[in-house]
């Protein structure tokens, strides 16, 4: 038996109670008297490991395994020291290494699983971590790395089940917490969500992400006061401009506008290009009617971080050189509402000299087709063909010098008179001589703040007593399902609504629209008809401050929430315009 039994035990002591210093002195004291001490050599190895020296700890570690190449941990570790390094695929070939050795080696299928997750080989990393577990049952560590891999491989509802499987084990477990408030948010379980990263906070009220993501879903839960109240925490921890951002949009979601600004100043002076930074300040701007900063601006979009950009294939973006005798292919972004607002743009291309086609969804095709200056529709994007191409919603920026303010001629959409076809007798038959109103009460239910824009049928039951009206219903989507047992007495042919062009034939006949934020306003409003919309607190840019009325649409009423999710005024002030008003425009 070596003389150095003792003092490997005793540095070993050191180590395992945290004394690095005296650990290392004690593993090189032993390596000067005994240079192939296979056991100290490790152990040295992983303590510089471990205190984040790993270039220094792989020679220690290669020496060993050249006195001892079947020792499993040795190899394990000296994995760790490679993926520490950047070289995962050693780090692999190491795992490997030690598994040959000790197919029972819980830990080195663990570490394994890291190194192939980092190399991008997440469902061998899935194999890897279930075989850990399979060794060892209660592997926290496993449990929450494979819950990782699921969720990095979108597998959430695996994901939720490793995170709960981890909490089994170890119910203080935070991190545990956190990874099953993600996986229950992809899941779209928001409010389970909210529960298990509260709990994440509460177990690690320093952990900087539990705070974030708790804001990010209490925002999506349409919880703003609160999210807020946690992005700042967060900023307490760290001082990061997206959190800045953040706590600006959580502002503007609670309607408070004249709030949000300095936030994405200050986050600007932390990253001077910070993109959603830049784009929320664009909105601002938009929304007081600062134009020429608010396109400029705007055209930081595509870095942003809920803009997925545009390519046209071999053909160049147009960046404002002269259009006379050029072709130019205008390219719908965002939303129908948004394509048949910035549509009324090919006009303005068409006086510059262009020959504009345009490229949108086929359920807008006809009616864009109509636009005074497209020359053609397109529904699929062309390989060759065109001189430039632009988003839809760069326009403006870019013939600021030529189209000062917007462009509000109406009507700019038109219903051709196939479409009308028959329409007008049969809205006239159940109508009865009375004036004929169209109503939405609801957009798409995907949408990002549909929870406040979109409002139930119900609350709109004052309308009902006022007099001498025959109410359409435009309604499409889940939400038409409320029309069983409403006040409103509506009259619903939405069943014959095939596209946009159906529906804009059926307003055609109407006297008034009135409606939610949705792609039926801005139709109503493109086709000259008056539109009276119903707008949240938290409206969105293109309202604007301060108006009640739109420089977009000449015939459109905006009526405006003072209370996020209180519709009682806007109903109120609509019953009054109906019953003391005039629907015979829209102001």
């Amino acid at each position: 038996m070596p003389d150095t039994l003792t003092p490997l035990y005793l540095a070993l002591d050191h180590h395992q109670a945290g004394r690095l210093t005296a650990a290392e002195a004690g593993y090189r004291s032993i390596i000067e008297d005994n240079p192939a001490h296979v056991e100290a050599l490790h152990y040295l190895g992983v303590l510089l490991h471990q205190r984040g020296e790993s270039s220094g700890a792989a020679p220690f570690l290669d020496r060993a395994l050249v006195l001892s190449p079947e020792y499993a941990a040795c190899w394990s570790n000296r994995g760790l020291a490679a993926a520490a390094l950047g070289d995962a695929e050693f780090a692999v070939t190491c795992q490997r290494r030690a598994l040959a050795i000790d197919p029972s080696f819980a830990n080195a299928y663990n570490n394994l699983g890291v190194a192939l997750q980092k190399i991008g080989r997440d469902h061998e990393a899935v194999d890897a971590y279930q075989k850990a577990i399979a060794q060892q049952s209660d592997f926290v560590d496993a449990y929450m790395n494979l819950g990782s891999v699921f969720s990095t491989v979108k597998r959430h509802e695996d994901a939720l089940g490793a995170y709960r499987d981890a909490l089994r084990y170890d119910r203080q477990n935070s991190t545990a917490h956190f990874g099953e408030g993600n996986a229950l948010r992809e899941l779209g379980r928001l409010d389970d969500a909210i529960r298990s990263l509260q709990r994440a906070v509460e177990l690690a009220p320093a952990h900087f992400e539990s705070r974030v993501n708790l804001g990010t879903t209490l925002g999506l839960r349409g919880r703003f006061v609160e999210a807020e109240a946690q992005y700042r925490h967060a900023l307490k921890l760290r001082d990061d401009p997206q959190i800045h951002v953040c706590v600006g949009a959580s502002i503007g979601a609670q309607g408070r506008f004249s709030e949000e600004e300095p936030h994405y100043r200050h986050a600007l002076t932390l990253d001077v290009n910070h993109a959603d930074a830049q784009h929320n300040l664009a909105l601002l701007n938009l929304r007081r009617g600062e134009f020429e900063q608010g396109w400029t601006l705007y055209e930081t979009r595509w870095r942003a971080s809920k803009y997925t950009p545009i390519e046209v294939p071999g053909v160049a973006e147009w960046a404002g050189e002269p259009l006379a005798g050029r072709t130019l292919l205008l390219v719908g972004e965002q939303g129908h509402g948004d394509q048949l607002q910035f549509v009324r743009y090919a006009a303005v291309l068409e006086r510059m000299g262009a020959a504009v086609d345009v490229l949108v969804p086929s359920n807008i095709a006809e009616l864009a087709g109509g636009v005074r200056g497209v020359r053609r529709v397109l529904l699929e994007k062309p390989r060759e063909g065109y001189d430039f191409w632009t988003p839809m919603m760069s326009v403006p920026h870019h013939v600021a010098g030529v189209e000062r303010g917007v462009p509000a001629d109406v009507p700019y959409l038109r219903v051709g008179g196939v479409r009308i076809g028959d329409w007008p007798q049969r809205v006239a038959d159940l109508a009865g001589g009375q004036r004929r109103v169209g109503i939405v009460w609801a957009g798409s239910p995907t949408f990002a703040n549909d929870r406040f824009r979109s409002m139930p049928l119900a609350a709109l039951a004052p309308l009902a007593d006022a007099p001498g009206i025959a109410w359409f219903s435009l309604q499409k989507g889940p939400a038409r399902a409320q029309l069983e047992g409403a006040a409103l007495d509506l009259r619903d042919l939405t069943e014959q609504i095939q596209d946009f062009a159906d529906t804009a034939a059926l307003i055609d006949q109407l006297d008034l629209v009135i409606t939610v934020d949705t792609s039926v306003a801005h139709l109503a409003g493109a086709l000259g008809k008056p539109v009276w919309v119903m707008l949240p607190a938290n409206y969105d840019w293109r309202w604007m401050l301060d108006r009640d009325d739109s420089p977009w649409y000449p015939t459109m009423r905006l009526f405006k929430q003072t209370t996020l999710g209180d519709w009682t005024n806007v109903t109120e002030a609509v019953r009054t315009a109906l019953m003391f008003g005039s629907a015979s425009s829209g102001a």
